[in-house]
């Protein structure tokens, strides 16, 4: 485990993006798993930046998204298809058909989520996994509980998961209460990971996954099994750290 801290959102962005960058710039045909929220959207931009500087190519990279909500249009504005769009994809040359991201609207989401996992498994591993942190430990949406799944599947939220995103819809009601969400056994079964997390908000549980027993309670601290895991926080998500 290599934990960085930055003392500014800005250092934490541009470090972030440079090692999204240096991958694709290694691996052209790099396989990578992406991440939404609030965390990623400065790193995002950073990569676009460099992107439009001729530095790199999205041409041959493969992305495959963590999770999208059950029930939300795609073209909805706080749906993860509208995110990636409006934040990523609709800036870099990446093809559509090398985009991947779970159709909660699916007829049948016990397939679609197999599906998902049969196109991860075709494509080869994962080479890089950006992630962000919840509350409550979560990563993708995959929340606490008594046993984790492997594999792609359908998630109920956790209260906590619907508070923290209800900053992104006009109520806490108005948030899907279910997701389709990568597994933590695909997560794990990534290359690389790189796990991103800033704000006080989120000292005691980073300090929970990175340093306290490794358990379904918290499902983050399944990293610490990781053999190449990358932590970058600010300062203030550092602060409780030992």
């Amino acid at each position: 485990m290599n934990i960085l801290t930055f003392d500014s959102d800005e250092k934490l962005n541009e470090a972030a993006a440079n090692i999204i960058i240096g991958q694709i710039q290694t691996i052209p045909r790099a396989v990578l798993g992406l991440a939404t929220g609030g965390t990623p959207v400065g790193i995002y931009k950073e990569i676009v930046r460099d992107y439009r500087r001729g530095m790199f190519s999205f041409r041959n990279v493969t992305t495959f998204n963590l999770d999208e909500y059950v029930n939300l249009p795609a073209d909805h504005p706080e749906s993860y298809h509208s995110y990636m769009n409006a934040h990523l994809f609709s800036h870099i040359d990446l093809p559509a058909s090398q985009r991947h991201i779970p159709n909660g609207n699916a007829s049948d989401l016990a397939a679609e989520c197999s599906r998902y996992d049969e196109a991860i498994e075709l494509s080869g591993q994962i080479d890089l996994q950006l992630l962000g942190l919840g509350h409550n430990g979560h990563i993708g949406f995959n929340e606490p509980a008594h046993a984790l799944i492997k594999g792609t599947h359908i998630v109920d939220l956790a209260e906590t998961t619907l508070e923290a995103n209800a900053r992104f819809f006009a109520s806490v009601d108005e948030v899907p209460k279910q997701a389709l969400t990568m597994g933590v056994g695909t997560i794990l079964k990534a290359k690389k990971i790189l796990l991103v997390v800033k704000g006080a908000d989120k000292a005691d549980i980073i300090r929970q996954a990175l340093q306290g027993p490794i358990t379904t309670d918290v499902p983050a601290s399944l990293l610490q099994t990781h053999p190449n895991l990358i932590v970058l926080l600010d300062d203030a998500a550092a602060g409780k750290l030992s």
